[in-house]
């Protein structure tokens, strides 16, 4: 392992980055985006997403400099065209006037079309509840993942994120993919040379199997078998066809077998409990503090606890880089 700080990890991505010719804007949003998951202890969401950005790049499947378009849609409604271009600012171009249209209408909507989405969507829901927000936030991805009952890749995914601020604390906040694990975690099993646990993917004939690449080239599984399944089937209707983009085998299709990052779109939704609860807004919000204490009386963590635990310890102690992964990361910045 490497140990690095931070700053020092912000320096090695901003290099690569800018290497490979990604404009200033989208060098800093990306790079924010990767540095945040690795000093939350979200490795799978970290740095080593780094090689895969550039892949994608040299697949032709992102733009590395388009500048996003803002329409300002209807009283409630945004929507951002990234033509090409990672997700990253793309939503910073449309999140102020997301929390202004939230803020005067009580709920907004914000369609980010034509992306290319590689992290998390927590980075998208936690500064909107730094406004006082709550947030929701859904894309599909590529089609990895069978349906329930199924044997074919049919669904990406297909995260969902949900935000609440805390007055003086950080914001409840979750952020799952609805299929049994995240790819990136599959992937780093393989990696590693670990099995991955029963119940995350199938083989191409539709039988279990715990060895992480026949799970990548057969099918990833969803959680909770039909439940979870329901759910990857909302996120591919809500953040594709919905707003105009593509599903999560229209964006495999659009691939071509490169292996890039998904591509389509993402839909945010903000709410504002000021507009919707007025004066009681306070009082209800503290109401949600019972929620929250009654979760951790019992022992048990919140959601997002053990990110803001590593972010604390990160800021302080750095973070460990499998020397592969950075040895790989140098050459791409001509460092090796």
């Amino acid at each position: 392992m490497i140990r690095m700080t931070l700053e020092e990890v912000r320096q090695l991505v901003d290099t690569v980055l800018r290497r490979h010719g990604f404009s200033e804007a989208h060098v800093q949003a990306v790079s924010a985006t990767i540095v945040a998951g690795e000093r939350d202890g979200c490795t799978s969401h970290g740095v080593y997403r780094l090689p895969g950005c550039i892949s994608t790049l040299r697949a032709g499947k992102v733009s590395p400099d388009a500048e996003p378009e803002v329409f300002d849609s209807a009283p409630a409604l945004v929507r951002v065209d990234a033509h090409g271009a990672f997700a990253q600012c793309a939503f910073h171009a449309g999140m102020p006037l997301l929390v202004e249209k939230a803020r005067s209408q009580g709920i907004a909507l914000l369609a980010i079309n034509r992306c290319v989405h590689f992290s998390a969507l927590w980075p998208e829901v936690e500064p909107l509840t730094e406004a006082g927000l709550v947030a929701l936030a859904f894309t599909p991805s590529h089609a990895w993942v069978a349906p329930a009952g199924g044997t074919r890749p049919l669904f990406g995914t297909n995260p969902i994120a949900f935000g609440w601020p805390r007055p003086g604390k950080p914001p409840f906040i979750f952020d799952f993919a609805t299929s049994a694990a995240a790819r990136g975690e599959i992937d780093l099993h393989r990696r590693a040379g670990k099995p991955i646990p029963p119940g995350w993917g199938i083989d191409q004939d539709g039988q279990p199997t715990t060895d992480p690449l026949t799970a990548l080239n057969g099918a990833m599984l969803t959680f909770g078998g039909h439940k979870g399944s329901a759910l990857a089937a909302m996120v591919e209707l809500i953040a594709g066809p919905m707003i105009g983009d593509l599903t999560s085998a229209e964006s495999l299709a659009f691939d071509e077998g490169t292996r890039s990052s998904p591509y389509g779109g993402e839909l945010i939704i903000a709410i504002d409990p000021q507009r919707l609860l007025g004066a009681e807004a306070e009082l209800h919000l503290q109401r949600a503090e019972a929620i929250f204490d009654g979760i951790l009386a019992q022992g048990a963590r919140l959601p997002s606890q053990r990110r803001y635990e590593a972010r604390a310890r990160s800021a302080v102690e750095g973070v460990s880089i499998p020397r592969p992964l950075y040895e790989e990361i140098q050459a791409l910045g001509g460092l090796a």
